[in-house]
């Protein structure tokens, strides 16, 4: 099938390269020229495993282009994939301004039969506005248009797997032949039938990925309502470390076998200095607003984002409990992205955490595998250093603010040895704390006792 995707951030790379690596033809089209033209010359702007060789594998095989002329794009294609930023309005609602400027595009260029799929996260009742924009803008054309809400759940860091082997596939529709396209679309990685980059080819053996058929407004609040539940999840267990600290339990003891009972599970039970990246926090905010717009008082939702808000704080006093005094310390951190395996720094506890620290007139020196070119944009004065090792050199604490597994498998002794004074401050529990204190180190994490 002739596909296009309209957005060439995040969602969008993914979804267009793990569609061309199962065989259709796609386009992928955004309005950034440098984008593009970094794109065309073989460049992947983002930091996403597996990503850049399943990109250059469909180029080479000529199943994927790029291009800035979205009149073209839309003209050429089958089915469209609205893959735009959907950005939080200063009042918590999303910004649709960019879905609203393409849909008018789609409504004139588009001829015939045209399946349009809404892939960006919106709040409900926003397939219905994209249908009317459709209608209104289009009716010289003679097109007609299917609209389809196809919500992704892919996680940094994993989302080519998360793609290629979903546990669902849910697709929004008023109409049982755009499903049925739908299920075309996919049908290789329902019958798992397209060679896994991911694997070198051969998967290990897993269920069948369930075809969810839904109404548009379901299909739009089962993305929401799934990124606020695992929110909300993140949220109680870092209330539950802070009772443990007061208590004397030992947080992770607690969550560990919470999860085990099926019904709760392990994921997202995990403490530290709070969610970021681009989705929670967006998406709890714009899902808060839609509940209120409706006349549902949500509660919940607000007591996550205050929560999760208050980890920073809660972090910070323990530097300051355990430095004294912040300013004119050298200060070492490790890892600015939001979470491991990728190189998204939007809304990262980290970086809240570095620019508390400078306003407070410490010395910071940082290390990042992926982020450093990125955040040193944002903050010149931070020493952003070769590796690990030369952070610790001379400092008076090490924070540890990403869980990338490479700060697990550290040499510490080394890094005892260079620090003026040995104090590590986990805010991701990546560390044995017994471990640490018999190498010497004064250490705190969260939730977890000493």
């Amino acid at each position: 099938m002739r596909i296009s995707i309209i957005g060439c951030g995040y969602v969008g790379l993914v979804t267009g390269g793990c569609l061309a690596a199962i065989g259709h033809r796609v386009t992928c089209m955004d309005s950034d020229g440098e984008r593009i033209r970094a794109l065309m010359a073989g460049h992947i702007p983002i930091y996403e495993p597996h990503l850049d060789e399943i990109v250059l594998a469909a180029r080479s095989a000529e199943h994927i282009e790029f291009t800035s002329d979205l009149p073209k794009t839309v003209e050429q294609s089958e089915a469209i994939f609205i893959c735009v930023g959907t950005p939080p309005l200063e009042n918590g609602e999303a910004d649709l301004s960019a879905l609203d400027a393409v849909a008018r595009v789609i409504a004139a260029e588009a001829r015939g039969l045209k399946l349009v799929i809404e892939k960006s996260t919106v709040p409900v009742r926003t397939g219905e506005q994209l249908r009317r924009a459709l209608e209104v803008y289009g009716p010289a054309s003679g097109a007609v248009f299917q609209v389809v809400s196809n919500p992704e759940f892919l996680r940094e860091g994993s989302s080519v797997s998360d793609f290629l082997h979903p546990d669902r596939i849910v697709v929004g529709v008023d109409q049982p032949s755009a499903a049925a396209k739908m299920r075309e679309i996919y049908q290789p990685i329902l019958e798992r039938n397209f060679v896994c980059p991911v694997h070198d080819g051969a998967c290990p053996p897993a269920a069948q990925p369930q075809f969810v058929v839904t109404s548009i407004n379901s299909a739009e609040l089962i993305k929401h309502a799934s990124n606020s539940f695992l929110a909300l999840k993140i949220s109680y267990a870092n209330q539950l470390a802070d009772l443990c600290e007061e208590l004397g339990a030992d947080v992770e003891e607690v969550t560990r076998a919470m999860g085990m009972d099926p019904r709760i599970g392990p994921q997202f039970l995990r403490a530290g200095i709070g969610f970021g990246g681009f989705c929670f926090p967006k998406d709890i905010q714009a899902f808060y607003r839609l509940a209120e717009r409706a006349g549902v008082e949500f509660m919940l939702l607000k007591e996550a984002e205050r929560i999760n808000k208050a980890r920073i704080d809660h972090f910070l006093e323990k530097a300051r409990r355990a430095l004294w005094v912040l300013k004119s310390k050298q200060v070492g951190v490790l890892g600015l992205t939001f979470k491991p395996h990728t190189d998204d720094t939007r809304f990262a506890p980290a970086l809240e955490i570095v620019r508390r620290l400078l306003a407070e007139g410490a010395s910071v020196r940082a290390y990042d595998p992926q982020a450093m070119r990125k955040t040193q944009v944002v903050y010149p004065t931070v020493k952003y250093c070769e590796d690990p090792y030369d952070v610790a050199a001379g400092a008076d604490a090490l924070l540890l603010l990403t869980e990338w597994p490479e700060f697990r498998d550290l040499d510490w002794q080394r890094i005892h040895g260079q620090m003026v004074r040995p104090l590590v401050l986990d805010g991701r529990n990546l560390l044995d704390p017994h471990r640490m204190r018999q190498l010497g180190f004064e250490y705190h994490s969260i939730g977890r006792p000493g």
